[in-house]
């Protein structure tokens, strides 16, 4: 009489169940990929007559005399601030354009530049791009 039991445990490992975890990762990982990229659509917009609003720009010049221009406008020194508000018209988008002579004192360049920073509005210091 044999009492031994016959079931021993294998040492193979099974790599199908495995494959398929790996294969349905793989799917939703791609899937997922397209989702994201939602700019990679290829869309034709509508057509319209409508015009975009452009900026509205002020240039404020300032000569080696010292005097001052705003738009063409030839203004007093204490009146350029409320010229540029009426140019600008309250409009968030104006741009300021700052065209000074180079032998211009930093200190009257600084108190219109300081004109912006207190009226919130964006300014350029025009220059030459000669060399």
């Amino acid at each position: 009489m044999n009492l031994r039991s016959r079931s021993k445990v294998s040492a193979e490992f099974n790599m199908s169940s495995m494959t398929d975890l790996v294969f349905l990762l793989l799917i939703f990982f791609i899937l997922t990929s397209t989702l994201v990229t939602t700019s990679a659509l290829d869309i034709i917009l509508p057509k319209s007559q409508a015009q975009t609003v452009k900026r509205h720009d002020v240039t404020i010049t300032i000569s080696e005399d010292m005097r001052y221009s705003v738009d063409g406008d030839i203004v007093d020194a204490a009146a350029v601030e409320r010229a540029v508000l009426a140019k600008t018209g309250g409009d968030p988008e104006a741009v300021i354009i700052l065209k000074a002579d180079k032998n211009v004192p930093t200190g009257e360049t600084v108190r219109i530049l300081d004109i912006g920073y207190r009226n919130r509005l964006k300014m350029i210091i025009a220059t030459d791009p000669g060399k």
